[in-house]
Formats: C-alpha cells, structure tokens, sequence
C-alpha cells in the first residue's frame, strides 16, 4: 500500500509537476499543496506540519545545529543571482559597494539565503565585510516578522530589530535605513518611487560577470523530508529526488515552446537563448557533483557569517542515498 504524504513547495514551473501529478512519488500517495515559499519555510522549520518541503538553504544548515529534524534531498528548486536584490536609499548617498561599509542595513532575517549569498558576495568580491555594517532586522511589507530559528551570532555582528509597527520598505523610502538586502522585490521599488534604487543600476550584466568568473549559480532552496520519516523509510530521499529531477526536466525541456508559449514573455525565446549561451545548456541541474562549487561556496560563507556551527562539506548535507547513481 502506498504511503500517504503530504509535500509543500512554491508553485513554479520546477514544480508544476509533481503539484499536477504528472511526475509521481514512486510508493507514495502525494497530497502536493502549493503555497508561499514564507509560509512553507515557516511552517516547516517552527512545526515540521509536512511529511516533505521546499526549504531555505540556510535554514536547512542552521537547523543541522539544532536537533537535525529534517534531511535534504539535493533539489534545488530555487535558484538565483543576488546582486539585484540589494537596494539603497536614495537619501543615503550610497553609489558603490564600498559606500556600504559603517551603513545600516535592513534584511527580513538575517539568516536568509538571499542574505547569506549577498554578505557573502559582497566581502568576497567587494570588499565588503560582514560585520562592517549595522544590521535592522524587521518584515519587509508587514510588521512584526522574525527570526524562524534562534542563532547565535558573533559579537561582531550587530543586529537589532526595527521599531514595532514599522517596515523595511517605508524605512528605506524615508532613509531611516540606508540600503536593504532582500530576495523579494520591496514594493516602493517595483511602483517606480524615485527614493529607492538598485546598488547596481546593471544587475543584470553584473551577474554575467560574476557567473563568467565564478561559475556560480547560487542555490536558494532545497528540499527536506521529516527525518523521522525518512529514517522508518530510507527508500523516500531518492523516490523524492527522482521525482523532482523529473519535473525540472519537464520544464526545462519545455521553457523555449514557440507554438504556444507557457510565460506571458513575448520574447522568451531569446531570453532562453541568452541564458545557454552565458550558463550553459543545463544550466539548472539537480544532484551533489554538478552543484559542489556552489554548494562548498554557499557553506563557506554560512560559516564565516557565524551561521553554520562548523564548516560543513555539501556530502553533509543530503540523505546517502542520494550520493550515488546505480550503474547498468
């Protein structure tokens, strides 16, 4: 008899699949329900209410100190450059990333993986140290929002949280913080509201640059199953990797369709183009050995952001099972 489980994640083409049932669980009956990623990290990491999940990265290392609820599986269902999620106040004078340094800096939770990959970016590539701003740490459109689990930080890191009732988004228009590191576009921004901006006017070709001398596409999330489930049944982390690796090949197979097109993307054609050519034809793989310098990168600076107890390898990571590939 199949199990009955249940499995959250955001609604994205990578996962249109499995929410649709065309790509299935083998030995499983999946209720796949498709909801905010914010709601489905907070909901998995404070009550572990899923038998499976999309989560954070960060998270998913964090909570390896703490108790180790959940093991992962190496999809990564989100995945994105993070030079344009950093924006400045127009009243703050900020024109380059060095300008950053002795600021304050809002982020929605410090141990976010956009916020991990961004600090990380930043000090590796700007010069930017992680400690050498001040940290406001608030909801980014509604008050009250905080850490999904506890951390100890070092004490060079200095975070506190914004006043209560108040935003990110409004305390950047009005300067009280002078930039912001966020994954979801605050809303003065996407309404054209002339007191917020972008640090780099150029995103886009700055995260050309960084892939073409990195060769890192960062990694947001992953996906974990509940630990006690996956130890009664070890055959889940690679039924549910399978699945996965099959609907991001559906889609993948499937995003540069001329007959009928699937985005509301008038040119997407070209835009499917221009990514193969700057990243590569599979650009977005599953699985450990194509991901390790992303990955080994990823963890290094979760380490050194005082987020990771100890510097971790991406083998720490994922269910055993998942490491290796049978041979016909």
């Amino acid at each position: 008899m199949a199990l009955r489980l249940c499995l959250a994640c955001s609604e994205c083409d990578r996962t249109q699949a499995l929410r649709d049932g065309s790509a299935g669980v083998e030995g499983v009956s999946l209720t796949c329900l498709g909801l905010p990623v914010e709601e489905v990290f907070h909901r998995m990491a404070r009550f572990a209410e899923f038998d499976a999940a999309e989560m954070s990265l960060s998270s998913y290392v964090v909570s390896l100190d703490q108790g180790r609820p959940f093991v992962a599986v190496p999809a990564f269902p989100s995945r994105m450059f993070r030079h344009s999620g950093i924006y400045v106040s127009a009243r703050s004078g900020i024109r380059e990333p060095a300008d950053l340094a002795g600021r304050t800096v809002g982020v929605a939770e410090y141990q976010l993986t956009a916020n991990v990959w961004i600090r990380g970016i930043l000090a590796e590539h700007y010069g930017v140290p992680v400690a050498s701003v001040t940290y406001r740490a608030g909801g980014l459109h509604e008050p009250g929002r905080v850490e999904k689990l506890p951390l100890s930080l070092p004490g060079d890191i200095r975070i506190e949280p914004i006043p209560e009732g108040r935003t990110l988004a409004e305390m950047l228009v009005t300067g009280e913080i002078d930039a912001l590191y966020t994954p979801r576009t605050p809303a003065p921004f996407a309404q054209g509201r002339p007191e917020v901006r972008r640090l780099f006017p150029d995103a886009a070709g700055e995260e050309a640059r960084y892939f073409a001398s990195t060769g890192v596409f960062p990694i947001m999330h992953t996906v974990v199953l509940r630990r006690a489930l996956y130890e009664e049944h070890p055959w889940l982390a690679r039924a549910f990797f399978k699945a996965f690796e099959q609907a991001r090949r559906r889609a993948l197979d499937g995003i540069d369709e001329t007959a009928t097109l699937k985005y509301m993307v008038p040119w997407l054609h070209d835009e499917v183009a221009r990514t193969r050519s700057l990243l590569g034809r599979d650009y977005w793989p599953y699985g450990v050995e194509p991901n390790r310098r992303v990955l080994e990168t990823f963890l290094r600076y979760s380490s050194e952001q005082g987020l990771a107890g100890r510097l971790l390898s991406p083998d720490d990571l994922f269910a055993r099972e998942t490491l290796e590939e049978f041979i016909t």
